[in-house]
């Protein structure tokens, strides 16, 4: 967090290693990211192989992880990196999400050591990108109904079926696809150029520009018997993966609500209205209090999360409340934000739309506000209230 908006202290809470990756995350968003955002916004394109080996070559993907060439830090750590990344774009943290707590972390949890040395390296590096197929058509919330099958022929798998919403699909190089067999949902190693597999870029967006996001298409795609994630086993196994991406979000849209609240800021001080800044008014005051609350409270609740991931005591349930609180609350400050900068807010000139549509995005993915609130809720009455 910016000095000026920590009114509590947070870096108090904060090891010394936890700082420097912070300052390095940051370092590249400013450096490396920011210039190019607008342009690559606009355009609905990144270079995402290129960002991929720079993200490796600092230690970004799977940090979390341990050995295979990643960093292994502490969950703070890779929170406060999807902080620094998301303050910059939410797609940008997604690519980072995605590679590192979705695709890399499903081999590095449930893979056979022969899929682990073979992927994990290169991934981790940025040499080769992952995606991670769980998500339909006509199947989010409840992955239990998907249709992707995989059925065995001899010893090898065919996997038919679709895959939607797929973040950095289009480039990667290794697909973790979910698919239902005749023992229960399995998950697979799924390399892109085996044929009878495609992964046509979703078009159109008004959210998340600057990410990759596709259907992923497998026609008879056949894999043979060790293509198989063998500790997985069930819906348990994709869940698991989620709760790690879910976690990085609670750290990210407070950077995402950061980065509009320091822009409203600068804007209001500079903006004149009836002879004085617009931060001299009661009213812009009140806001800037109010949202800078929020935000504190926010990191507080993201970094006590991240000290009981630390420990092994993190709940599914109090990954949702931080992934339903974090994500609303950013979502009300970027509107906030825009109504301090009136119609500049609207402008390409200025992050804060830009982040408030990412924000919806991420609002839905990893899980929507009603099914965190349905977690949450199960957790407190002891009643299931999802059918």
């Amino acid at each position: 967090m910016g000095a000026s908006l920590d009114l509590v202290d947070v870096d108090s809470l904060l090891s010394s290693e936890e700082v420097d990756v912070r300052a390095a995350a940051r370092r590249f968003a400013d450096e490396r990211l920011r210039p190019s955002l607008p342009e690559w916004f606009e355009a609905a394109s990144i270079p995402a192989r290129e960002l991929a080996k720079e993200l490796g070559a600092l230690g970004f993907l799977g940090m979390h992880l341990s050995g295979y060439g990643c960093a292994g830090l502490g969950p703070v750590a890779y929170g406060l990196a999807c902080l620094e990344i998301e303050a910059a774009d939410s797609g940008m943290r997604s690519l980072v999400s995605v590679q590192g707590s979705l695709a890399m972390y499903a081999i590095w949890k449930y893979g056979s050591d022969d899929q682990k040395n073979e992927w994990l390296p290169r991934m981790s590096a940025g040499e080769a990108i992952g995606c991670f197929g769980l998500t339909e058509p006509d199947f989010g919330s409840n992955p239990a109904g998907m249709r992707t099958n995989a059925r065995r022929d001899g010893d090898d798998w065919i996997l038919n079926g679709n895959k939607m919403w797929i973040t950095n699909g289009s480039v990667a190089d290794v697909a973790v696809v979910w698919a239902r067999t005749d023992d229960g949902v399995r998950g697979f190693v799924v390399p892109t150029s085996t044929p009878g597999f495609s992964a046509p870029e979703i078009k159109n967006k008004m959210s998340l520009r600057a990410s990759v996001t596709s259907e992923l298409v497998l026609e008879d795609v056949r894999l043979p018997a060790s293509a198989m994630l063998p500790e997985a086993r069930g819906l348990s196994g994709p869940l698991g993966c989620l709760n790690e991406a879910r976690f990085g979000i609670i750290f990210g849209a407070m950077g995402a609500a950061r980065d509009c609240l320091e822009t409203a800021i600068v804007y209001a001080g500079e903006r004149i209205v009836f002879d004085k800044p617009l931060t001299a008014y009661q009213l812009t005051q009140a806001k800037i209090a109010d949202m800078a609350v929020e935000l504190n409270k926010g990191i507080l609740l993201a970094v006590h999360l991240g000290r009981l991931k630390e420990k092994g005591a993190l709940r599914p349930e109090q990954v949702s409340v931080g992934k339903l609180n974090n994500v609303r609350e950013a979502i009300a400050i970027a509107r906030e934000c825009r109504t301090i900068l009136a119609a500049n807010g609207i402008s390409g000139e200025y992050p804060i739309m830009r982040h408030a549509n990412n924000l919806e995005s991420v609002l839905t993915y990893e899980g929507t506000s009603e099914v965190h609130q349905l977690v949450i809720g199960q957790a407190l009455t002891g009643q299931s209230a999802f059918r």
